[in-house]
């Protein structure tokens, strides 16, 4: 047990019991599907996975800090309408100058949430609530009932889903999942070592404390609002790529898919915890239950909303018993660890403050 504690935080522990589950839910529905452990199933798996990575990178920023950001679903279909219009209508469009407008239309959406939230002092879920709304609403002003369709894009974009980073075998993976896998490790390379994903750690775990301790606590809440809307703009402009027909409701319920992904994977709703590798397992744990149970039992598109729903219930739940339980555990082993170290060895006198200082009383 203590070698375990060495090496394993619970943090940790919950990813690893992440990983085992989805080995169990694989294996569950090849013994049931035929041709589940195909190419073509991790193709259609990790290619949804990568869009709800993305947008769950940046939803983990935001919770974090104690927040959350319902109104993504809305911005990654208001950027996949607006950036598909203005491919349709100039096919010439460079695909640089394509993904920048994406990101940026994300960006402004973000900054406008970060601002209500961090210097406003706006309840975030009230914000974004408000948000997600409202960017839907807008969206549904200036489509003027009219389809994005696939014929009427750049060809380039059309063959972006297919197009493979490598190949291993029959298994295909494609630029996509690529470009998420990057987004994650960049991210949690920053979480990890830069100052800003420390300060974001900070914040959560106790707000007042890090205003005290003259942490920007407001700036940092807003670049991470900043930086989760860019991530869902990007995410808008891969859900083009991949669907390439955009109406309306484009993205619809992609929020509380993103949120599922981050509580299934680890990130504590209360902030202060967490980490992006896992919200990437929360992503694909959730996706690959749904592709099979679709295929297996053929459920409906409601019972699938109440499966997430589920999910997250049990992982809050999870969150606030055994993990909580596990970091006293951890704690008492760390503290039985310092303790001996603390105490004077056998027959040496204890030091009085006057003698460590040269003086004597």
């Amino acid at each position: 047990m203590n070698t375990l504690k060495r090496y394993l935080r619970p943090e940790q522990v919950r990813e690893l019991s992440l990983l085992i589950l989805l080995a169990a839910i694989v294996l569950l529905f090849a013994s049931q599907i035929n041709g589940f452990l195909s190419a073509r199933t991790f193709t259609r798996i990790s290619t949804s996975v990568a869009i709800i990575a993305v947008v769950a990178v940046g939803q983990t920023l935001v919770a974090l800090t104690r927040n959350i950001d319902l109104s993504v679903g809305s911005v990654v279909g208001f950027t996949a309408y607006v950036v598909g219009t203005q491919l349709a209508r100039d096919n010439s469009l460079s695909p640089l100058a394509a993904v920048a407008m994406s990101v940026g239309i994300g960006a402004v959406m973000g900054a406008l949430n970060g601002a209500l939230v961090s210097f406003g002092r706006v309840p975030a879920i009230i914000v974004t609530l408000g948000t997600l709304a409202i960017y839907r609403s807008l969206l549904v002003e200036i489509s003027g009932a009219k389809t994005v369709t696939v014929d009427s894009l750049p060809q380039w974009i059309k063959d972006f889903p297919r197009a493979d980073f490598l190949k291993i075998g029959e298994v295909d993976i494609r630029v996509m999942v690529a470009l998420a896998v990057g987004i994650v490790i960049a991210f949690q390379l920053a979480l990890t070592y830069l100052k800003f994903g420390r300060r974001l750690y900070a914040i959560g775990s106790n707000p007042e404390a890090a205003r005290l301790a003259g942490l920007p606590v407001q700036r940092t809440v807003f670049t991470a609002f900043v930086l989760c809307g860019a991530l869902a703009g990007l995410a808008g402009f891969m859900f083009l790529a991949r669907f390439g027909t955009i109406t309306v409701v484009a993205a619809q319920g992609m929020e509380l898919q993103s949120v599922a992904a981050v509580v299934v994977g680890g990130v504590n709703i209360f902030g202060g915890s967490g980490t992006v590798i896992g919200a990437l397992f929360g992503a694909t744990l959730i996706d690959t239950l749904e592709q099979g149970l679709i295929r297996w039992l053929q459920i409906s598109e409601f019972w699938r909303d109440a499966l997430l729903g589920l999910l997250i219930l049990l992982a809050v739940a999870t969150d606030a018993i055994i993990l909580n339980r596990l970091r006293r555990l951890w704690a008492q082993g760390d503290a039985r660890r310092i303790s001996p170290a603390q105490k004077p060895s056998e027959g040496q006198r204890p030091s009085t403050p006057t003698q460590e200082s040269g003086h004597v009383a």
